[in-house]
C-alpha cells in the first residue's frame, strides 16, 4: 500500500506542502529518476489536492502547530477513496 507523509509548518500549510510534494514527484518523473509507484502517488495527491477541507485541515494542523508540536498528515487509499491521518507529536 503506498502512503505519503506531509509534514506542514508555519511557513506552509498542509495544501502548500501537497501541491510542492506532487511538483516534486512530477519533475522528478520529467527528469527520469520517477520510482515505480510514481502513478499512485501523484493519483493520490491529486484527489487529495481535489477533495480535501483545507480550511478545516489548516485550522486543525496550525493550532498543534502554534504549540510548538510536530504534524504529520499520511495519505493513503482505502479501495478507491483517497483518506489520511493526521498526527500530533
Amino acid at each position: 500500500m503506498v502512503q505519503i507523509q506531509l509534514i506542514p509548518t508555519l511557513d506552509h500549510c498542509i495544501e502548500t506542502t501537497a501541491r510542492k510534494e506532487y511538483q516534486r514527484l512530477v519533475q522528478e518523473y520529467l527528469a527520469g529518476k520517477g520510482t515505480a509507484d510514481f502513478e499512485e502517488k501523484a493519483e493520490l495527491l491529486r484527489t487529495f489536492l481535489e477533495s480535501a477541507d483545507f480550511r478545516k485541515l489548516r485550522r486543525e494542523s496550525e493550532a498543534e502547530l502554534l504549540q510548538g508540536k510536530k504534524v504529520i498528515f499520511t495519505l493513503y487509499r482505502e479501495g478507491n477513496e483517497t483518506k489520511y491521518n493526521m498526527t500530533v507529536s
